[in-house]
């Protein structure tokens, strides 16, 4: 997948109005992942992305491995990309859910392990919600915008 095709899914599943805002939501998510996750994992999960975009897990992040929680991740992601906490919620899942697409399982798998998930509503797992209920389906109506925000 290249970096028009990416960019293209990511515009059409979030339905936003231009490219600009589309690279804003994928730079906020994958820089954010980027700075969580260690460099390895960062160069592991970037590695399968197209070229323009694997610079965001990676070249564009100062310090791997950081600790953080999902709030702190959301807040991070929502002044990036400059949206409230819910629409940066949203758009991070569906960020990582095309990611899911494209690179390896294993690799995907990587990512998850860096993310440990609990019970709690606010663990890493709600980042995989759009993963976990099978992906971003246009087919039955952008399931995955049940709980988008409306606004």
């Amino acid at each position: 997948m290249d970096f028009d095709e990416f960019t293209g899914q990511v515009q059409h599943r979030l339905d936003l109005a231009n490219t600009g805002e589309t690279v804003r939501a994928i730079r906020a998510t994958l820089s954010t992942l980027g700075q969580r996750i260690p460099e390895g994992n960062a160069e592991d999960l970037a590695a399968s992305l197209p070229m323009e975009i694997k610079w965001y897990p990676t070249g564009a992040v100062h310090e791997h491995g950081q600790r953080f929680d999902w709030p702190e991740f959301v807040e991070r992601v929502s002044e990036i990309e400059s949206v409230d906490r819910p629409e940066a919620a949203y758009h991070a899942r569906v960020v990582v859910d095309l990611v899911a697409d494209v690179v390896p399982d294993s690799d995907f798998r990587q990512l998850r392990d860096q993310l440990p998930e609990s019970d709690d509503e606010e663990g890493w797992g709600n980042l995989f919600e759009v993963v976990d209920a099978g992906g971003w389906r246009e087919s039955e109506g952008d399931q995955a915008g049940s709980d988008q925000p409306s606004g």
